[in-house]
C-alpha cells in the first residue's frame, strides 16, 4: 500500500499499518502508544505464541513436568493445569521453547531438535502474518476501531522475499496495510546484543543461515562435538551475525513496498497524531 499523496494518508478514515525492523528500536512501545489513543494493536509474535504454537509451548511445559513424580501423577489425574502465559510484553515462553542448541548439560537443544523447533516457528510467522487482513476487518467490525498497527518481530525478514511482490506474505500485508520501516542505528544494534545477552529473545534463522553459522562459531571456538557448544555463547554471537544480516534486507523491504522512519524520531512521538504526522512526513520523502 503505497499513497499517491500525503493527503491520501492523512485523511483517510481508516489506517492501517505494519511496522517491522530489529528489535528493540521502539515497535512494541510505540503499539502500546497507540492502543492507548484507539488504534488495535496486533502482535504478531503474541498471535504465534498462543494460536499457532501455544500447544508445543505447553507440552514442553508438561514434558518437563513429567520429570517430577509428584507433579507428573497430579498430572495424570488432571489434577493440575499447566499453561502459558504469554503476553505482549513478555514472551519468555516461546523464547524458553524455541532454545537454543548446544550442550544439554547448560539447558541446550541437540540441533536437529532445535532445527524441528525452527521450522514450526516459520510455518507459525507466515501464518500469523497473513492473519493481519483478517483481524484488521475483525477489529474494525467487532470492536469499532478505524486506525491498526500490525507490530512484527525482528525475524519477518526471514519468511519472505523482499524482492517479490509475489510472496505470500508481502502480498497480504501490501495489499491491506502501509510497510513501515523503524530504522535504528549502529549504536541501537550494539545495545540490543548486550540486551540479548541479559535477555535472549525469540530466534529464528534461515535454515542455511543456521547451518553456516553453526560450522562457523565451532570453528572458530575449536569444538569438534554439537553437545560441547556452549548455547548462550552460540545464542549471542549467532544473534549478533543475524541482526548484521538482517539489516540490508530490512531496507529493501522498506526500498520495493514501504516507508522509513528514523527511530531516533519515532522515540519522540508521544501520541497518535504525531505518529500520523510522522508517517506522512515519510510518505513526503518517498515521493519527492
Amino acid at each position: 500500500m503505497l499513497f499517491s499523496s500525503v493527503d491520501e494518508f492523512v485523511k483517510a478514515p481508516r489506517r492501517a499499518l505494519t511496522v517491522f525492523g530489529m528489535a528493540g528500536v521502539g515497535k512494541t512501545r510505540l503499539s502500546n502508544m497507540l492502543r492507548a489513543n484507539h488504534w488495535f494493536h496486533y502482535s504478531a509474535d503474541y498471535r504465534i505464541g498462543t494460536r499457532y504454537m501455544g500447544e508445543f509451548i505447553v507440552d514442553n511445559f508438561k514434558r518437563e513436568a513429567m520429570k517430577n513424580p509428584f507433579l507428573s501423577q497430579l498430572l495424570r489425574t488432571d489434577s493440575i493445569y499447566i499453561s502459558s502465559n504469554i503476553t505482549f510484553d513478555n514472551l519468555d515462553p516461546l523464547s524458553t521453547y524455541l532454545g537454543t542448541p548446544g550442550d544439554p548439560n547448560k539447558g541446550g537443544l541437540p540441533l536437529a531438535e532445535y532445527q524441528r523447533r525452527q521450522e514450526q516457528h516459520r510455518v507459525a510467522e507466515v501464518a500469523a502474518l497473513q492473519d493481519v487482513p483478517y483481524f484488521i476487518e475483525r477489529a474494525h467490525e467487532l470492536y469499532g476501531y478505524t486506525d491498526f498497527i500490525a507490530d512484527t518481530g525482528g525475524s519477518l525478514i526471514e519468511v519472505i522475499d523482499p524482492n517479490d511482490a509475489a510472496d505470500p506474505v508481502i502480498r497480504a500485508l501490501t495489499a491491506h496495510t502501509a510497510l513501515l520501516y523503524i530504522r535504528g542505528t549502529d549504536k541501537d544494534a550494539t545495545d540490543l546484543v548486550k540486551r540479548f545477552r541479559k535477555s535472549p529473545k525469540p530466534m529464528y534463522y534461515q535454515p542455511q543461515f543456521l547451518l553456516e553459522k553453526w560450522a562457523e562459531y565451532k570453528l572458530i571456538q575449536g569444538i569438534e562435538s554439537d553437545d560441547d557448544v556452549d548455547p548462550a555463547g552460540f545464542g549471542a554471537w549467532g544473534f549478533e551475525a543475524l541482526l548484521h544480516d538482517r539489516l540490508p534486507r530490512y531496507q529493501t523491504l522498506a526500498d520495493n513496498f514501504g516507508y522509513v522512519v528514523e527511530a531516533s524520531d519515532l522515540a519522540t512521538v508521544r501520541d497518535g497524531d504525531e505518529f500520523v504526522d510522522l508517517v506522512a512526513s515519510a510518505i513526503g520523502k518517498r515521493m519527492r
